[in-house]
């Protein structure tokens, strides 16, 4: 029993015991001022404005130190200059600001001058591309939405750098729902660093490229940055507009009208239908869609061009075109007779009439069951006093969309001589 007692006991020399991911992580927030010393060592040696050593130094110092673990603690040094604590100001511990961050560029802010520092982090992404997710998800959505905490050229420095990560790919415009945040928006801080990020996105990319970054950022709607009192499209226009970003305010105008317009289809359609399976009198139908209509138009208004497309799309949808195809024809002419007095209270001048007419020639065009019926299509309109004859001749001779313009052009040759005789025969009067 004593022998036993007196045996050594079983131990783990030896063993490695790997301590819990959840203990790791806890005990780093308390070691990113040790990293951040170690960092500064590797950057210290280089000279100021070397940014080839700079990509060089960071590079070699991943190999060395830890940057998945302090992730968020090296991009707030090489953007901001130093580590952040909750709340947004500096960690005080008396250490000086880094050798290397975006905000030691030159001022006044230029996008030329950021774009090195931009250059750098490119290098450093590329060579440790797991620090790209915690780049886009932590750390700018963070430092973004403490950006009223800096100095108006720092703020313009982190803005336009952004705009350049966001524009390289380097980060997804999702971080930008950051600046959605109450104490941004009030004081129109938000939408000029938002404008600062677009100017500084637009200088290498389009504006089609950015809405399709925004797109994919899940970044639906730019209202979200106004204040409360600006939250208009009327507003969005104007700011962008005097911010020097005319194609963002056309690319919101377009959107907008896009949105509309499919709500005013889908509406007319809709109508249309249900009308349909009822059995009032087809002028009490016909009034009920143009009130219909002219209400849509005072709550959210199209350009009158806009407008009798949508119309046309809207209650040429609503047919069903499942006759026999030696009958669809005849159908298209009985549809457009029935629709006509829908749509001439808003053919109300020329430039909307000759739009018409080109609507009516691509839907044409595409449906191609009914190309044949166009010149039959634009008398029964013309009968119905939705477009002129001036209109018809006009299109005829310098205003078609190139939509199989040439059999167009041929098969309303008849109508247009016709409507040529019959003018110069009235002014003989």
């Amino acid at each position: 029993m004593s022998q036993q007692s007196a045996a050594s006991k079983p131990s783990l020399s030896g063993v490695r015991i790997k301590a819990r991911k959840g203990a790791v992580k806890a005990q780093a927030k308390h070691e990113p001022t040790v990293f951040r010393d170690q960092l500064y060592k590797h950057l210290e040696t280089v000279p100021e404005g070397d940014f080839e050593s700079f990509a060089v130094k960071l590079v070699q110092a991943g190999a060395q130190l830890e940057f998945l673990k302090y992730a968020d603690g090296l991009f707030e040094i090489i953007l901001v200059g130093g580590l952040i604590q909750p709340g947004g100001s500096y960690v005080e511990d008396g250490a000086p600001v880094s050798p290397f961050t975006i905000f030691n560029a030159k001022e006044p802010v230029q996008v030329e001058e950021i774009k090195k520092y931009i250059d750098v982090l490119n290098k450093l992404i590329r060579r440790y591309k797991y620090l790209q997710k915690p780049l886009e998800e932590v750390s700018l959505p963070t430092l973004l939405q403490y950006i009223n905490r800096w100095s108006p050229a720092q703020r313009d420095k982190l803005s336009i750098a952004v705009g350049l990560l966001i524009s390289q790919g380097l980060a997804s415009a999702s971080c930008l729902t950051s600046l959605t945040k109450d104490h941004l928006v009030k004081n129109d801080v938000s939408i000029n660093v938002l404008s600062l990020i677009f100017r500084a996105y637009l200088v290498d990319q389009s504006m089609e490229h950015l809405s399709a970054a925004l797109k994919r950022g899940g970044i639906k709607d730019l209202l979200p940055f106004f204040p409360p009192g600006k939250q208009d499209g009327k507003a969005l226009e104007e700011h962008f507009k005097k911010a020097g970003l005319p194609q963002v305010a056309e690319w919101w105008s377009k959107k907008l009208y896009a949105g509309i317009k499919s709500e005013l289809v889908k509406n007319l359609t809709e109508i249309c239908e249900r009308e349909d399976t009822t059995d009032q009198p087809e002028l009490i139908v016909v009034i009920q869609i143009v009130a219909a209509i002219k209400s849509h138009q005072e709550e959210n208004p199209l350009p009158d061009v806009e407008l009798i497309a949508c119309i046309w799309q809207g209650l040429m949808a609503s047919v069903d075109w499942s006759a026999r195809p030696d009958q669809i024809e005849g159908l298209a002419l009985r549809e457009v007779g029935k629709f006509a007095p829908v749509l001439e209270p808003f053919c109300n001048g020329p430039k909307t009439e000759v739009s018409l007419i080109n609507v009516v020639q691509v839907y044409c065009y595409e449906d191609t069951r009914i190309i044949k019926a166009f010149p039959q299509i634009l008398k029964v309109l013309y009968n119905k006093d939705c477009i002129s004859d001036q209109a018809i001749i006009y299109w005829h001779q310098k205003g078609s969309k190139p939509q199989g313009r040439q059999h167009f052009l041929k098969s309303t040759e008849t109508l247009v001589k016709f409507l040529q005789e019959q003018e110069t025969d009235s002014e003989e009067e």
